[in-house]
């Protein structure tokens, strides 16, 4: 076992408007399709627990990017998203939040029993890695919410979060199937976070006789061991500063959804007709199903796909957002039926602007980029959870 990250995170509290949640929910479900299609249920599970994937499948589908709630939209989306396929896709998602978290070994029984796994050995897991997160590893977050992903070759992912409401800060642990030892001896590739003073970690390797000593001598006090490894951590502020982002990699994007750019390249001839604030959201995420993991060390880019409820760094653009969906889900259905001539180009989105960057000199700011997309978020249909957005005299056209 490996829990392959841990991310610290702002605790904000709030919920998610159903216009959004049906959004994030019908753009989930054909990412993670295409995924499926193009890499297999071991790749996607690998993906969700990586902290820096997650963050930014987060972004691109319109919650707040710096967000403890990323985690209740991302995993809320895709429980409600692929569990009414779930049979077909090969991809099962248990768990929840608060009491329904403690509902997840009774899930992954039923699950077992549905295709054929060993359900008991799930929840077995299930019940292991919440407890190692919760006690083992005393670093003063208490977990309240717990999602366990297995698909129906036995591989893994566990997504939980534990909460520290003195300070504000939530923190969000990750485990993966696919090295699995130990639960009890370094089962982490990361325990980290912001310093805290020493902590308890009973499954470093460190620990080994105080484990033996807690066995036979339950009264003595276990050994504290500090372990200090860099990790995800993401500011309090709500905007998206120029720090947050590679301007190298979001300004290529920028250039290749420009209109004149889909008359240039023959592979995007396909996707001619969308707009350029479309293909910007498309090339987004296709940059979060094709991306490699190095692309993700900047998930504040993929906000501008399609904003968050916040309006930071602008309002959520509906009617871009919807033709994303369409767009995806065209391509995806197509590819079904063994045409993938679409699924391609959006696929080449990505391969294009990525092979841009090296000769790309960005000629703006990001905050630039944020003055523009708010000035013209009328036109796409600018929502926040305070309405829509209305043109300004004096704005561009």
């Amino acid at each position: 076992m490996k829990r392959s990250g841990t991310a610290d995170l702002k605790l904000m509290g709030g919920s998610i408007p159903t216009w959004l949640f049906d959004r994030m929910t019908r753009l989930s479900l054909p990412i993670v399709e295409t995924i499926l299609m193009e890499y297999g249920k071991k790749e996607f599970l690998i993906r969700i627990s990586d902290p820096f994937w997650f963050q930014s499948f987060g972004a691109v589908i319109g919650m707040d990017w710096n967000s403890s709630g990323v985690t209740t939209a991302v995993m809320s989306a895709l429980k409600k998203a692929l569990n009414p396929y779930s049979k077909e896709l090969g991809i099962f998602v248990c768990g929840g939040k608060g009491k329904d978290s403690l509902q997840t070994p009774a899930e992954l029984l039923r699950v077992g029993d549905l295709i054929g796994l060993d359900g008991q050995e799930l929840s077995r897991s299930s019940r292991l890695s919440a407890k190692v997160d919760s006690t083992a590893i005393q670093d003063g977050f208490q977990v309240y919410m717990h999602y366990f992903l297995v698909s129906d070759e036995a591989d893994w992912s566990v997504v939980q979060q534990g909460m520290k409401p003195e300070n504000g800060r939530a923190r969000r642990y990750h485990w993966n199937s696919s090295s699995l030892k130990s639960f009890v001896e370094e089962p982490h590739t990361a325990i980290c976070g912001d310093h805290q003073g020493d902590i308890l970690n009973l499954v470093d390797r460190k620990a080994k006789p105080t484990q033996t000593s807690m066995l036979h001598i339950a009264q003595e006090d276990p050994a504290k061991i500090l372990a200090e490894i860099p990790h995800m951590k993401l500011p309090n502020y709500y905007d998206v500063k120029d720090q947050d982002v590679d301007i190298k990699r979001l300004g290529s994007i920028l250039w290749l959804a420009q209109e004149s750019q889909t008359q240039t390249f023959e592979e995007l001839l396909l996707l001619k007709g969308l707009g350029p604030r479309t293909l910007q959201s498309l090339a987004l995420v296709s940059e979060v199903i094709h991306g490699k993991p190095s692309r993700f060390t900047d998930p504040a880019r993929f906000s501008f796909a399609h904003g968050s409820k916040g309006g930071k760094p602008f309002p959520v653009p509906t009617k871009v957002y919807d033709e994303t969906i369409a767009t995806l889900r065209n391509a995806v259905e197509k590819a079904k039926i063994s045409s993938t001539d679409q699924q391609q180009a959006i696929k080449k989105l990505s391969e294009l602007a990525q092979a841009a960057e090296s000769d790309f000199t960005p000629t703006t700011v990001i905050q630039e980029l944020v003055q523009k997309e708010n000035e013209e978020s009328w036109k796409y249909g600018g929502r926040t959870i305070v309405g829509y957005s209305k043109k300004v005299e004096g704005n561009r056209d």
